[in-house]
């Protein structure tokens, strides 16, 4: 068939060309003369339609034999399961042979520790032992078991209520990874289909919590409102079925890739105008912000019954380990049976639970611990002003002191590589730990590299000075300013 309809074509194409050919050709159909062009061109049209008609071929199905079969297996090359390693992607970090307080120390050496968001000086903190070594001897290590089993005990039940009290809200949910609180959280309430507006700048977990959703994901630019605005006007207008889907907007209190805080007031006023929900992430600004330490609705004096979710991580202010969801009764219930982190993971050792418990109790008695903060956060400022080659880019009041290059290099990797160098000099010439966003391949992030400092209230005015002028020294040298 297919070769009788070849035949057919190149014949009817011969033809078309002797009739071309010879303009003054006419055709005469059903007694009426018609112009050899229009004639031609019907004829094509009949044979076109003729052939799109028709079957296409294909041949008979056999299975193959042994022989095809192990030469299509000698020639198949499996990807890797790995991408090639590059020297770039080489680290070795620094390991801590003692607590991550303050000081800390490596190689046998003591160091000032910049790299610990250690924010409030609670490791090591003597109450805070008191009470895991009390929690060890009664409860043992771990729970060896999901909250929904047999993993409950009373201590986590009191780590909850205690949160929600300190926080003022109606109920909350402990999980055993602090990373693992948001990229729960987010596939538990946002679906395939569902609309989320995003911070390019959000950190890792986030960003997973995002992937793992199956939403529509849409990013905003870094911290700026003009670009929420104009991102949710965009979709409520253009896209008709908007209104009748689930919307969320997913943000952090303070940026872990920047140390910028998140403008709440205007924030919230945006998600009320275009009835968007919030997912607000608490983990550094838990215990920093607000002149009581509640976090970033305290700081803009936001109501927190605005906030639909928060959550944070405890192994920052509270000097433990695990996270905490807070909000509604009913969306911290639901969480209960549909966040794969609360249900499938072992619950949080009780111990930790009961350190966090004392850890709010510290800081409710002690606001000293605030102001101590806040003022190491002034002094370091002022200590790295007019540095050169470097830039200040957090906010003032973040706990998370972001210095970036004043002159990029126009590749990430070359910025990176000179942070580092600086990073590395800084440990082993002045014995000060600090950190560079060195991230994974996965982690997606549009904000530039930087060096990060972690303030702690518990480092000495000498610790801050003798940072400030390591880094200006070191930062003149090496980028040659």
């Amino acid at each position: 068939m297919a070769s009788n309809l070849g035949d057919m074509f190149n014949s009817t194409i011969s033809w078309v060309t002797m009739v071309l050919d010879a303009p003054s050709a006419r055709a005469v159909v059903f007694g009426v003369p018609i112009g050899g062009h229009f004639f031609v061109e019907g004829l094509l049209g009949v044979v076109i339609v003729i052939l799109l008609s028709q079957k296409s071929y294909k041949p008979p199905k056999r299975p193959l034999t042994e022989q095809e079969i192990d030469e299509l297996c000698q020639d198949w090359v499996p990807e890797p399961l790995i991408p090639p390693f590059t020297e770039d992607m080489k680290h070795d970090p620094p390991v801590l042979e003692s607590a991550s307080g303050p000081h800390t120390m490596i190689n046998g050496k003591d160091v000032v520790n910049f790299a610990s968001a250690n924010y409030l000086g609670l490791i090591g903190h003597e109450r805070l032992m008191e009470s895991c070594t009390s929690a060890v001897e009664k409860y043992g290590v771990g729970s060896c078991g999901p909250r929904g089993f047999y993993g409950t005990i009373d201590v986590h039940l009191d780590c909850e209520t205690r949160i929600a009290k300190f926080l003022g809200t109606p109920d909350s949910i402990l999980y055993s990874y602090g990373l693992s609180t948001m990229f729960s959280a987010i596939p538990c309430f946002c679906k395939k289909g569902d609309i989320i507006i995003a911070d390019e700048g959000v950190h890792w977990g986030i960003q997973n919590g995002l992937q793992l959703s199956r939403s529509t994901i849409v990013y905003f630019k870094h911290n700026d409102m003009d670009s929420l605005r104009s991102t949710l006007e965009k979709i409520m207008t253009k896209n008709k079925r908007a209104k009748k889907l689930r919307r969320y907007i997913v943000v952090e209190a303070v940026y872990q890739n920047s140390g910028q805080i998140a403008p709440l007031d205007e924030i919230v006023k945006l998600k009320e105008k275009y009835f968007f929900r919030l997912l607000l992430d608490e983990s550094n600004s838990f215990g920093v912000l607000g002149h009581s330490g509640r976090g970033l609705a305290e700081f803009h004096g936001v109501p927190i019954e605005k906030i639909d979710l928060v959550t944070a991580a405890m192994g920052h202010a509270l000097a433990a380990e695990g996270g905490f969801c807070t909000g509604n009764a009913r969306v911290i219930d639901y969480q209960r049976l549909s966040s794969s982190g609360y249900v499938f993971s072992a619950s949080l050792p009780p111990y930790l639970a009961s350190a966090a418990i004392t850890a709010i109790d510290i800081i409710e008695e002690n606001p000293n611990l605030l102001l101590k903060l806040k003022q190491n956060i002034t002094t370091l400022w002022k200590g790295l002003s007019g540095i050169k080659g470097l830039s200040l880019s957090s906010n003032p009041e973040s706990a998370i002191v972001f210095l970036k290059l004043e002159k990029s290099t126009g590749s990430e990797k070359d910025d990176l590589l000179a942070l580092e160098e600086i990073s590395g000099r800084v440990l082993k010439e002045d014995s000060v730990l600090i950190a560079t966003t060195k991230r994974s391949l996965r982690d997606k992030c549009r904000l530039p590299v930087g060096i990060k400092l972690f303030v702690s209230a518990a480092h000495s005015e000498s610790d801050l000075l003798k940072v400030c002028e390591s880094l200006k020294r070191l930062a003149e040298e090496i980028l040659k300013v």
